[in-house]
């Protein structure tokens, strides 16, 4: 069995504060290097563990493909879910109360997944993203219907020392009365980026306020890159 590295303790505290700060939170070494390359060979694994492969130019999403699972989900995609979720419920209802929302989102990953599947949104959404020279992701958001959680976490399973070029994660986020705020950022193999899926609350002159956030990849220009995205709410 593959394990997450150390079994692994989620730092809420230390990611809600960042989410706060600066929009997005980044967690070192939360994968080691031997679970990251046994997700990667989960890519060319057989057939029916995926629901879907996509190709990214078809869709003009960009360059590159990224693969589905289906379920039952691989058990260290299920069991990384799992240890995310729990911390991440309390930021969004934290960001729920900020916002004047009514939904509260459920403590455990099976209530959401229940909640998801009430309202029609039965496929699951984690993913498998693969990058070749050329290659690059269009700013968008990963909602998936009318329920979307909204945090997601995304997983760096390659080198970008050794693996790949290029290949940048990119953030935007829209403020009020202002231009799109850039981040690029570029980390390590095993580590872990928390993102807004759609908007977050910031603090203003006159209370919080939502911005929008969209994510995307820079083209690479040599080399390969993956990444294992976890997206929590299912899709319609």
């Amino acid at each position: 069995m593959v394990a997450v590295a150390n079994t692994f303790e989620i730092p809420a505290a230390e990611i809600a504060a960042n989410l706060d700060l600066n929009g997005f939170a980044q967690v070192r070494s939360v994968l080691s290097r031997e679970t990251c390359e046994f997700i990667c060979r989960l890519y060319d694994g057989p057939e029916g563990q995926f629901r879907s492969t996509i190709n990214m130019s078809r869709y003009n999403f960009g360059r590159g493909q990224y693969r589905y699972f289906a379920y039952p989900l691989p058990e260290i995609v299920q069991s990384l879910r799992e240890q995310f979720y729990p911390a991440l419920s309390g930021i969004a209802n934290i960001w729920g109360e900020r916002l004047g929302l009514d939904r509260r989102w459920p403590d455990t990953l099976p209530e959401l997944t229940a909640m998801c599947h009430d309202a029609g949104q039965a496929r699951p959404t984690p993913l498998i993203l693969k990058y070749g020279a050329g290659d690059y992701n269009c700013l968008h958001q990963d909602l998936y219907g009318e329920i979307h959680f909204p945090l997601q976490v995304v997983l760096f399973l390659s080198d970008p020392e050794k693996d790949y070029e290029g290949g940048e994660f990119v953030l935007t986020e829209q403020r009020q009365r202002m231009q799109s705020v850039p981040r690029v950022l570029r980390p390590s193999k095993g580590d872990a980026v928390i993102i807004p899926v759609r908007e977050r609350p910031v603090n203003g002159v006159r209370g919080y306020y939502r911005t929008q956030t969209r994510h995307g990849v820079s083209e690479l220009r040599s080399g390969t890159r993956f990444t294992l995205g976890l997206i929590f709410h299912d899709a319609a």
